[in-house]
């Protein structure tokens, strides 16, 4: 009887890309610190925080 459970899919970021990742965001918050959409980019670095 063949396996019906669908396949666990690969992960597309290893923990080291997310790291990276946090990185760039910190830097690009840093240069928009003026625009609105930094709060946005800043609550991603603190997301980004959790897992890693």
């Amino acid at each position: 009887m063949p396996n019906t459970e669908p396949q666990r899919s690969r992960a597309v970021f290893s923990n080291e890309d997310f790291a990276l990742l946090k990185e760039a965001v910190a830097e690009h918050v840093k240069r928009i610190a003026d625009d609105p959409r930094s709060t946005k980019f800043s609550n991603l670095y603190h997301r980004l925080g959790r897992l890693t």
